[in-house]
């Protein structure tokens, strides 16, 4: 990789994060805050990433973060807000903030493996939704983040990195394990879940 990639995370605050775990508005609202911490510090862990700007808040500032506030207008403005003051010289990529397992490594190896293309992207893990997506450096975002993203980002002309259709297809279970149900948590709970995400969880 020529350049270390520009990384944008949108995190929803606000208590709006996460509204499909069904547990108590105060418990999710802090396990949401978790999830995206525990992201963030993991994105920033990878030698892949250069600079990287969170659209939203997070609860404790991490080094080397850059925020910058959310818009109001929905995750297709925040991300825009955020790729929009990108270093203009360096790939892109945005980074769902809802990976609580997420292992540095696995994102390092998804950013190389984009790093052949000209635009690429990583479904979740059920393979409808998206986790990652990542342009060449001077190349614009063409997102389609919402149900069935997959599809049509694939669509869009963004290369699935885990379908094998150009080089090897990768795994990278840690980057695809989104949250949003209590299913989807315990399903990250056996990857390994991030500091923050395990404290809230004990917190009860």
């Amino acid at each position: 990789m020529a350049r270390p990639v520009s990384l944008v995370i949108p995190v929803r605050g606000g208590g709006q994060g996460k509204s499909r775990l069904a547990v108590a508005e105060e418990r999710r609202a802090r396990i949401a805050e978790a999830i995206a911490l525990d992201t963030v510090l993991a994105a920033r862990a990878c030698a892949a990433v250069g600079e990287l700007i969170v659209v939203g808040a997070l609860p404790e500032p991490v080094a080397g973060v850059r925020i910058v506030p959310d818009p109001g207008f929905g995750l297709l403005v925040a991300i825009g807000a955020g790729l929009a003051i990108c270093d203009a010289d360096a790939p892109t990529a945005v980074l769902l903030g809802d990976l609580p397992a997420l292992h540095p490594a696995d994102l390092e190896s998804a950013l190389l493996a984009a790093s052949e293309h000209s635009w690429a992207f990583v479904p979740d893990a059920e393979g409808s939704g998206t986790a990652l997506v990542v342009a060449a450096a001077g190349l614009p975002h063409s997102l389609r983040f919402g149900p069935g993203s997959a599809e049509a980002h694939a669509e869009a002309g963004y290369v699935n990195l885990t379908a094998g259709l150009a080089g090897p297809p990768l795994t990278l279970t840690t980057l695809r394990r989104d949250v949003d149900t209590l299913d989807d948590l315990e399903a990250a709970r056996a990857l390994g879940l991030g500091a923050r995400t395990t404290a809230a969880l004990a917190d009860g």
